[in-house]
């Protein structure tokens, strides 16, 4: 089994809870890249992260759980800036996210900083996420994009707090659009097409997606599953059935879970295998939902045995 290259933000999550009749926020190790770093080499991967990491303490303690996660921390650029901080409010377990920190700690990543060899060798290459919403980081995402060798996979993760107007969707799209085009797996959610197609459902989107050149895309439904569309087919699947107390990081789980089986199966050949590959992560991204969010909350492959029965 090869590697996968993560690139994108690492950052702090501050998470609104109440404890004791008063509103506090509780400190947890996020960012969508970093969390899916840490999903598929907790599944087994061998995952080399790629990013900018702040020099202060936060930024140390973001080094010390990648490397204590056993995520490859070699391509990590340390920047002297505040940590970026998200802070995550609530509406059932659905989290929104309002980020703090000019310029973002995470987007300082350059084309120069890049070790395009371990990125031609690696089997999967990831990215995506808010990174791609600033320089220089967004041409250092470009230029590994054009690495030829492995698998190009690409989660576009819409934020709308950072999106204030209809200018900037559209940009975000044409953005996101341009990694569509060149990419083996597109990973989405539901509520990612809705801002970026007017209101599109996972079918519609899909579609649109495939279209543009994305070999696979999945769209991630919440609790209602994921829609899958493969050069053979589509298809709607079940999510399993979990008691949710906090989704953050559900859906990186689920782009965790797919790198891990493209780097022990390869791309799969047609519709029956993507099926089979998106039931494994959802079932990931089910047992995610009953713990506490973000990237502490990625399971063992023994975790999800256990939850679930013989899976991998």
């Amino acid at each position: 089994m090869g590697y996968a290259v993560v690139m994108g933000e690492a950052l702090v999550d501050l998470l609104e809870t109440e404890r004791e009749g008063e509103l506090i926020y509780r400190q947890a190790i996020g960012g969508a890249p970093l969390n899916v770093s840490v999903g598929a080499t907790r599944l087994g991967g061998d995952v080399r992260y790629v990013g900018a990491l702040s020099n202060d303490i936060l930024g140390d303690r973001l080094a010390t759980f990648l490397r204590a996660a056993g995520v490859g921390i070699g391509g990590v650029k340390r920047v002297g800036v505040p940590t970026t901080l998200a802070v995550t409010t609530f509406e059932g377990a659905e989290p929104t996210f309002t980020f703090y920190g000019e310029p973002p700690s995470y987007a300082l990543l350059t084309p120069g900083d890049l070790d395009t060899a371990e990125i031609a060798g690696a089997d999967v290459l990831y990215t995506g996420s808010i990174c791609l919403l600033r320089e220089p980081f967004r041409d250092a995402a470009r230029a590994a994009w054009q690495v030829p060798g492995p698998l190009r996979v690409f989660d576009p993760n819409i934020r709308p707090t950072l999106l204030p107007d209809a200018a900037a969707v559209t940009r975000n799209r044409e953005l996101v659009e341009e990694f569509f085009a060149t990419a083996d797996l597109v990973k989405l959610s539901s509520a990612d097409a809705v801002v970026l197609y007017d209101g599109a459902g996972p079918a519609a989107a899909a579609e649109h997606i495939r279209g543009l050149g994305a070999k696979a895309v999945v769209v991630t439904c919440g609790a209602q599953g994921a829609y899958v569309a493969a050069p053979d087919g589509t298809a709607m699947l079940p999510a399993p059935k979990v008691d949710a107390i906090d989704a953050t990081g559900a859906g990186d789980s689920v782009m965790g879970a797919l790198i891990r089986r493209l780097l022990s199966g390869g791309f799969p050949a047609g519709l029956a295998g993507w099926q089979d590959c998106t039931r494994f992560a959802l079932a990931v991204a089910g047992l995610v939902c009953e713990r506490n969010g973000g990237a502490t909350a990625m399971p063992t492959g023994d975790e999800l045995t256990a939850r679930w029965g013989a899976l991998i």
